[in-house]
């Protein structure tokens, strides 16, 4: 996930998006628990990717903010 990609959605959007990593974080750690997990790189990745949407969400809050 590229954070250019993530600029050019709507805030409702990446809303979304964040939704879903959330859940698919969540799984992962279940799955951790309990032995499954084949790809534990993905963990820190989809952590990364669900603070890139947040940090670009606050980026568009801030900059809505400012012009109003």
């Amino acid at each position: 996930m590229n954070a250019s990609e993530l600029r050019d959605q709507s805030p409702d959007q990446l809303r979304e998006k964040l939704t879903e990593l959330k859940k698919e974080a969540f799984n992962l750690r279940f799955q951790q628990a309990t032995g499954a997990l084949e790809n534990t790189a993905r963990m820190r990745q989809v952590r990364r990717d669900a603070a890139r949407v947040k940090t670009i969400l606050n980026e568009k809050a801030a900059g809505a903010a400012s012009e109003a």
